[in-house]
């Protein structure tokens, strides 16, 4: 108090004569009768007066609390605001002041799944059927799947060798984009294989070898994988499910120098996919 003081004191004497050795204690009172005025130059400086001295303060130009070290606290988690990533919400010391909703550690700011606890492998989101892929990307969340196939499962080897065996076995007439009537059996394996992934879709795409000009290639190439999407969409497949697209002589898979290269650049691809 400012007329009050109090001192304890204890002090342990050391003489030269023997066992005179002494240990003393002291116990003081100092009262200031009368009015109390400290002087202006002895009271230590505050310059944003919050009551926390600046030599003491570590934010000596913002009023704050001496709890923390006289700096403020806007949303009044414990955080002050100089160490605070987010400043106007309440959030948690051990994120550096940032809320999180769904208790997973990753601060709500930089969480993709605020409302959801996941991994910080995936920015914050889930992945329930640990797959590897996200639920917000994948597809079929709670059924393990490939990343290729956006987190569905792959086709069956059998069913994967139907679509290779297709590019080969696919044929047309000489030139023209008319199905030889031996292509049909394979693609009606196609058409079965949508009607088993429902959630599946299908990418046609046509591809020729070099003989004759690259506009005739890309043209023939696009109607190619056009009679084989109208085939299917014949076999009950949905328009919205199939895409194709030609590429012409671009995509060589093989050496058109040679006969054996061209039969193998000749050639229709089909691809399962999952938009």
């Amino acid at each position: 108090a400012p007329h009050l003081y109090l001192s304890l004191e204890s002090q342990y004497r050391l003489t030269s004569a023997a066992n005179r050795d002494q240990l003393q204690h002291a116990i003081g009172i100092w009262i200031i009768p009368g009015d109390y005025k400290e002087k202006e130059e002895n009271k230590p400086r505050d310059k944003d007066k919050d009551g926390v001295s600046d030599k003491e303060d570590q934010c000596p130009d913002q009023p704050g609390s001496p709890a923390l070290f006289g700096c403020p606290d806007s949303d009044g988690d414990g955080v002050p605001d100089k160490l605070d990533d987010c400043p106007k919400e309440a959030g948690l010391p051990l994120l550096k002041g940032c809320p999180d909703k769904d208790g997973d550690n990753i601060p709500d700011y930089l969480d993709r799944c605020p409302d959801q606890a996941g991994l910080s492998m995936y920015q914050g989101c889930p992945d329930r059927d640990g797959d590897s892929v996200a639920d917000p990307e994948d597809r079929c969340p709670d059924e393990p799947g490939i990343a290729e196939l956006k987190g569905c499962p792959a086709l069956q080897p059998e069913e994967q060798e139907v679509l290779n065996f297709a590019r080969k076995e696919v044929q047309f007439e000489t030139g023209s984009a008319k199905l030889l009537s031996s292509s049909y059996e394979v693609l009606d394996e196609i058409a079965a294989i949508l009607a088993k992934y429902t959630r599946y879709n299908l990418s046609i795409s046509g591809h020729t070898d070099s003989v004759g000009s690259k506009e005739d290639n890309q043209v023939l190439s696009e109607q190619r994988a056009a009679s084989c999407m109208k085939y299917l969409i014949s076999k009950g497949v949905s328009t919205s499910r199939i895409t194709s697209r030609g590429f012409g002589e671009t995509k060589p898979v093989a050496d058109n120098r040679f006969e054996a290269g061209r039969s193998q650049n000749r050639r229709v691809e089909f691809e399962i996919v999952v938009q």
